[in-house]
């Protein structure tokens, strides 16, 4: 999210009209440089196979309105009234609990890192940080190192430069092809529910496997105990009763065969929460209990991953701003479309730590009065700079590099201004 504007800066007198023809009111999302889908006018983030995500929908419900619509029905008829009106209630409202947590995982962003608008400075970064095979081998070159060094709980850890986001990614931080981001504390990204996963979003995820295991055990329960109630009643073995009611026979298959996929994602998931690790890390690095920097412990780590404040997001989708309007092609499909050199001077200043979004106040004042508006910058920070903290304050960079601000808004305004 943005601070608050701490400094405003008037445009030049001269300065007649800044909305004119060739400029337009947009917002973030729709000059967004990865491959997301957004939806809701920018209220939801999706990776670019959010159409999984029906698909998904389609495997949790079907079964369940079957389940409500016939197995349910016996077993409301065999049972006390209140108990098979109970059964029946208890998986729609679960049921509705495991969708709910569905969509906050897909839907929202995952940890996204604002990539940085030019490549860091070379001269900013000290030698005693960065690779020693490099520095002997581009002694005197000014490219940027692959990795730099930070400390994380007195351990050495490597980070790597990030080419298209042009920053050195923080700790656990990696860059998803699929979604072309780099997500902090990236785990994987998952196709079923089209979105990576990551730190905001990895809690709603564990939550969404746990859950469905769950939805599966019960309606497998109660379609196995409708076949052995029919089995009773009619004096019949189980394939005959399978037979005389056949959707309890393909929930009870099919329930069996999830459960084991979703189960054994919420065991290995159970065992990353417990040793503080990704998907990523695990089958990157093979961590185990002595080599991993990030595990604090079984109870600190379910604590940290599971209970701890979800940080805000570092994008805000929605924001207005101001762009040439000569430069905008099909914003419908610009996440898909490559980007002229052109749009990315002018349309990608619009990243969340570099660009100034208008609010609506602004939006009004310039509208009505544009000789005396004024714009406000952000106090903002260049996301160039690599002192990352930890969420229990456990990590220090080895150097920190901080790098200037770039012109924004107010100096582009000026120089249209006296051009005229």
């Amino acid at each position: 999210m943005y601070p608050a504007p701490l400094h405003s800066e008037h445009l030049s007198d001269s300065s007649e009209d800044i909305e004119d023809n060739n400029e337009q009111i947009i917002r973030v999302y729709q000059v967004w440089k990865g491959s997301n889908v957004f939806l809701l006018g920018g209220r939801l983030i999706c990776g670019p196979d959010v159409k999984s995500l029906f698909l998904t929908l389609f495997l949790i419900l079907v079964p369940v309105i079957l389940f409500c619509a016939f197995v349910s029905q016996d077993l409301v008829e065999e049972f006390p009234h209140f108990l098979g009106i109970t059964i029946t209630t208890i998986c729609v409202i679960w049921t509705t609990y495991v969708v709910i947590l569905l969509l906050m995982t897909s839907g929202r962003d995952p940890g996204i890192i604002p990539r940085n608008l030019h490549p860091p400075d070379p001269d900013d970064y000290d030698e005693s940080s960065i690779s020693t095979d490099w520095a002997r081998s581009h002694s005197g070159a000014s490219s940027l190192p692959p990795t730099k060094t930070v400390i994380v709980n007195r351990k050495a850890v490597k980070v790597k430069y990030c080419r298209t986001c042009m920053l050195y990614r923080p700790p656990r931080c990696s860059h998803c092809s699929v979604c072309n981001n780099c997500v902090e504390r990236f785990d994987h990204h998952c196709p079923w529910v089209g979105q990576c996963i990551g730190r905001r979003n990895y809690r709603y995820f564990f939550m969404f496997v746990s859950s469905t295991t769950l939805l599966c055990l019960y309606v497998f329960s109660f379609s196995w105990a409708n076949i052995m109630v029919i089995s009773t009643t009619n004096h019949c073995n189980i394939w005959r009763a399978a037979l005389m009611s056949p959707i309890s026979g393909v929930l009870i298959i099919y329930t069996f065969l999830v459960a084991w996929f979703v189960g054994g994602l919420t065991t290995f998931h159970l065992y990353l929460i417990c040793t503080n690790q990704t998907t990523y890390e695990n089958f990157r690095y093979g961590y185990d209990t002595m080599n991993n920097p990030y595990n604090i412990g079984c109870t600190h780590n379910v604590w940290e991953v599971l209970l701890s404040k979800i940080p805000k997001s570092k994008h805000n989708f929605r924001a207005q701003i101001l762009q040439d309007s000569s430069f905008v092609t099909n914003q419908s499909s610009s996440s898909k479309q490559s980007m002229t050199p052109d749009m990315q001077i002018t349309s990608f200043d619009f990243e969340v730590r570099k660009r100034q979004a208008i609010s609506p106040d602004d939006m009004r004042d310039i509208r009505t009065n544009p000789t005396s508006c004024q714009l406000e910058r952000c106090d903002t920070r260049s996301s160039s700079n690599n002192s990352w903290v930890h969420p229990r304050g456990d990590w220090d960079v080895i150097n920190q590099d901080p790098t200037s601000e770039l012109h924004i808004l107010p100096t582009e305004f000026e120089h249209k201004a006296h051009d005229k």
